[in-house]
């Protein structure tokens, strides 16, 4: 969209790993995209990357192992939040400055899963997170109210087929264009059942062991999966700063209105990082 060519690397982690980078001489600091379940890198570079560069920011995501085109695909179920957590470490090493992370749902556990190890970090948004206690209250909520969009979020975790309007129901504030959401369908996967049942309780990040950052948290107003007030919940547990994005669905990058959640985001680091460079 603004004309900056989005670049694939490969990092040597655990596997080859899948790393988009765009405007990558940027003065600004670098921002490393994590993504949530059931997707990779590529959520981020049809919006945010090229026009997070155009802000000066070298832009990166990274396809967290098995994946996107990142490596380990056939081993799928053998890895968990710690694991992405040591992919996140790998990424960070090879771009040699310490980055901004943008976690988006389950990314955002592994932004907090890779704090706990001490990173340098100047700040870290994190957008329609996984609260820091676990997906059980939002799945028994969505269980509750919306039994069949349930059924069709469980049958993708088990790598059946889903209707596209589940996927809309799921994904997005309204309707989106049949051929678009047939290719984000086309492109989405599997999620590890080691990281689900670590979502669910058994391998949670433990905020009380990480230093405190300056943390943004973005809530969506309509996101049916983590909705607004659990991402509130968040922010309180993390000491994080709290907004919520009117209008849109659980995925914001993605989302026809995706400009107004990077505005908030470039805004926020605009007061935020400057904050931290001067040591208050």
């Amino acid at each position: 969209m603004s004309g900056v060519e989005v670049e694939r690397r490969v990092v040597d982690g655990a596997v080859a790993l899948e790393l988009l980078a765009c405007g990558t001489g940027g003065a600004r600091a670098p921002l490393l995209c994590l993504h949530g379940a059931y997707v990779g890198a590529w959520c981020w570079a049809e919006h945010w990357l090229p026009w997070f560069a155009a802000q000066g920011h070298p832009a990166y995501a990274l396809s967290l192992r098995a994946h996107g085109r990142s490596g380990g695909r056939e081993r799928l179920n053998d890895f968990g939040l710690a694991d992405y957590a040591e992919d996140l470490l790998a990424a960070i090493e090879q771009i040699g400055r310490a980055p901004i992370l943008i976690g988006h749902s389950m990314g955002a556990l592994v932004a907090q899963k890779a704090l706990e190890r001490g990173i340098d970090c100047p700040a870290c948004v994190l957008l329609c997170p996984v609260p820091p206690f676990g997906v059980l209250p939002a799945t028994f909520s969505l269980a509750m109210l919306r039994p069949a969009l349930f059924a069709q979020i469980q049958a993708m975790a088990a790598g059946h087929h889903v209707s596209l309007d589940a996927l809309q129901q799921a994904m997005f504030s309204g309707p989106l264009e049949a051929d678009r959401l047939q290719r984000i369908y086309a492109r989405m996967q599997p999620e590890s059942s080691r990281a689900l049942l670590d979502m669910s309780g058994w391998g949670l990040p433990q905020p009380w062991r990480t230093r405190r950052i300056p943390t943004l948290v973005l809530g969506a107003e309509r996101d049916v999966l983590i909705p607004a007030a659990l991402a509130e919940s968040s922010a309180r547990m993390l000491g994080a700063e709290y907004r919520v994005l009117d209008g849109l669905g659980h995925a914001v990058m993605l989302e026809t209105g995706w400009l107004a959640a990077a505005s908030a985001v470039r805004d926020w680091l605009g007061v935020a990082v400057g904050r931290t460079a001067e040591g208050a």
